[in-house]
């Protein structure tokens, strides 16, 4: 057994490897770190434009902390199956024709995931010839958040192709607790 915080489902789990449970764990607390520091950051703006002494460098950060949180969000979202997916349809089917369609879902998720690992590294590149104001710092720094997500997304993408082929894609059926069972 693991020490680490249950995050995965069980009726999950037959999809997720052990290993990357705590990358997910990681990735979800620097969501809500993100969330948290976009929210402090845009009342603190409407505080000090209030007052009369509006702080520049905060639109900065903050928009920092909306672009990570986002990217780092849509991996997570990858993970748990909670994103970039036609659930409702694959939901519906059964056999093979739901094996198909899940992995064809998927492989297009890795390709979106491949698109922005590469255009977003070369993006990041590109970026250090253009700066925010009024710090001056590359916007390269607000892109790298494309590439880092694009990995992740092709990690968790590459894990459920191959734990879909493995063990099938349907979430097993949930299981009543003992309490919920008729005396």
């Amino acid at each position: 057994m693991s020490d680490a915080p249950p995050i995965v489902l069980e009726r999950d789990r037959h999809l997720k490897w052990r290993a990357f449970d705590r990358i997910e764990l990681l990735l979800m607390v620097l969501c809500g770190v993100a969330i948290a520091g976009f929210s402090l950051c845009v009342v603190l703006d409407i505080v000090t434009r209030t007052i009369g002494s509006p702080w520049l460098w905060l639109q900065e950060v903050t928009s920092a902390f909306f672009i990570y949180g986002s990217f780092f969000g849509m991996a997570v979202a990858t993970r748990r199956a909670d994103h970039l997916m036609l659930s409702a349809i694959t939901e519906a089917m059964t056999g093979m024709t739901r094996h198909c369609v899940e992995i064809f879902n998927r492989l297009v998720i890795l390709v979106c995931g491949l698109c922005m690992a590469w255009f977003g590294w070369t993006n990041f590149l590109h970026g250090f010839g253009s700066f925010r104001m009024p710090s001056l710092t590359p916007l390269a720094w607000w892109y790298l958040a494309i590439p880092i997500s694009g990995v992740f997304i092709c990690l968790f993408a590459i894990e459920q192709i191959v734990n879909g082929w493995r063990n099938g894609f349907p979430a097993l059926a949930p299981q009543p607790e003992p309490e919920d069972l008729p005396p």
